[in-house]
């Protein structure tokens, strides 16, 4: 059995020993192991040149791997929380994200940056934020949130072999909280795939990350009460599995959209506008969204923390409404 952390930790082990090109950087990525250990005892395996700690600059940590990409290499950085890529952001979408377009496929950036976000962590203002909604918005980029350890290992194997940019988000909630069994033979999980979690007949619940979870659970709870609901991990952003959203809407008629990012143009609302344009007819109710509020950041209070959060009570009313319709 494998932490989500250590699928993680366990992707960069073996993609810095397959490809002399893979590096990693970022603050305290070194030394330290990274502020939450994702990196521990990568200097020691592959030394100070290959396992960078940078200054406290995200601009330039952004900066620099993707001038590192463009001559050759694959750089992994590691954004300490996703809150703090706010000022690389021009880096990200003017330079990494259009590298191939104003080229002309002459050039390429082979960058993955991960940047671990979410609440429940008692993080506070400036070390909970979802962030993955602002860039789903740009061409050029994928953005990949996996939900289980198996999907963070071969999604992170998927995204460094990948030749052009693709932001890697990982809800910080998960990390040593979930727990599954991690091929230990190479298994590259495709980025662009959703996946089913759960079969149903009643309704459908689309959501991703760490909420994914809380749906499943509420899912266990509901088939108790004769509601069956499929469960579908979109696992990547962008693209979106189209085919795999609309086979899931169609199934039951009933779509429940949850995620932690506020509400007003958020995956969310991709999502059911995709459902809306391509499949309205084959409806039973009109598509719902569960998100978190419409406010500016996660508060620290832990009163006002777990108020922000979504929970297993809060989706299960939400899912029960949806079925009764």
């Amino acid at each position: 059995m494998k932490q989500y952390i250590e699928a993680i930790h366990d992707a960069l082990f073996e993609e810095m020993g397959r490809d002399e090109r893979v590096f990693v950087m970022g603050e305290d990525v070194g030394v330290r192991g990274g502020v939450f250990r994702v990196t521990t005892g990568l200097i020691e395996q592959f030394g100070e040149s290959r396992v960078i700690d940078t200054p406290l600059a995200e601009s330039a940590i952004v900066g620099v791997a993707i001038g590192a990409a463009a001559a050759g290499m694959v750089p992994v950085a590691e954004i300490q929380f996703a809150d703090f890529i706010l000022p690389a952001v021009n880096q990200i979408i003017s330079e990494a994200a259009k590298m191939r377009y104003r080229s002309n496929n002459d050039w390429h950036c082979p960058l993955v940056i991960r940047a671990p976000y979410g609440g429940g962590i008692h993080g506070g203002l400036y070390h909970s934020q979802s962030m993955e909604a602002l860039f789903t918005h740009v061409p050029g980029l994928k953005i990949a949130t996996p939900s289980t350890p198996r999907d963070a290992k071969g999604m992170l194997l998927a995204a460094i072999r990948d030749p052009d940019p693709v932001l890697f988000f990982e809800h910080k909630k998960l990390y040593r909280l979930v727990k599954e069994d991690v091929p230990e033979a190479e298994e590259v999980v495709p980025l662009g795939k959703a996946a089913v979690r759960r079969q149903g007949d009643d309704i459908t619940v689309i959501s991703y990350g760490y909420t994914l979870h809380l749906v499943l659970e509420a899912a266990e709870q509901l088939a108790a009460e004769g509601i069956s609901t499929e469960v579908l991990d979109l696992r990547t952003l962008r693209p979106l599995d189209e085919a795999a959203i609309l086979e899931a809407a169609r199934k039951t008629g009933k779509v429940l959209i949850v995620h932690e990012d506020n509400k007003i143009c958020g995956v969310g609302a991709e999502v059911s506008a995709l459902i809306a344009e391509q499949a309205l007819f084959d409806l039973d109710a009109p598509i719902r969204r569960l998100a978190g509020p419409e406010v500016p950041a996660m508060p620290f209070s832990p009163t006002l923390e777990k108020a922000y959060m979504l929970s297993t009570e809060r989706i299960t009313a939400e899912m029960r409404k949806l079925a009764k319709f």
